[in-house]
């Protein structure tokens, strides 16, 4: 009698356990995949970095990553993007290695919520105190008023990193994160 009492106590934690190790691997599969829901930060996006080879960033995104036109090709510099799914995310590589993540795509923001379409006061006051804004290069006059609003970090393990929000009629058009100096580069590759 007491095997059978104790059967259903050890299926039962068999099967829990089984239940809890599916959860996990499915929320680890979720977070390592680039999607939308990938969020920008200082060195990367969702799980792509910064120094990584473009095949380490599409092994650990879980997409294919194809090379597009950068124009400065002869220079070292190309651009990526992933060949499917998420739109509008390009990816620098320079000295055969991520340095920059550019964001066209108005569903991605920052780890702080920050997205295409937030006004420049959005910008301000979710990075308080870190934002220096300059002109736009080519947007600077009215009626746009185009403004670089650069996140510059305290942190000394990122004073290399910047986050750079372009806009234009104090809207944000697009934006930018990457290791100096090719996020601050302004056309690109060129």
């Amino acid at each position: 009698m007491r095997k059978l009492n104790s059967l259903p106590k050890f299926v039962t934690l068999l099967i829990g356990t089984i239940v809890i190790f599916v959860v996990w691997v499915t929320s680890v599969n979720a977070q390592v995949q680039l999607t939308e829901r990938s969020k920008l930060a200082l060195n990367g996006i969702g799980p792509i970095r910064v120094g990584m080879t473009v095949d380490e960033a599409s092994q650990s995104a879980g997409v294919r990553l194809v090379k597009t036109q950068s124009g400065g090709e002869e220079y070292g510099c190309f651009y990526f993007k992933p060949q499917v799914e998420p739109k509008a995310i390009s990816l620098m590589v320079t000295k055969g290695r991520i340095a920059r993540v550019d964001i066209n795509n108005e569903r991605i923001t920052t780890i702080k919520g920050a997205k295409i379409g937030d006004t420049e006061e959005q910008i301000f006051s979710l990075y308080p105190g870190q934002i220096q804004a300059t002109p736009h290069p080519y947007v600077s006059r009215p009626p746009r008023n185009g403004k670089y609003l650069t996140f510059v970090p305290k942190d000394a393990a990122d004073k290399n990193y910047r986050i750079i929000f372009e806009t234009s009629g104090n809207r944000v058009t697009r934006f930018r994160s990457g290791q100096l100096p090719e996020v601050e580069y302004i056309e690109g590759c060129l």
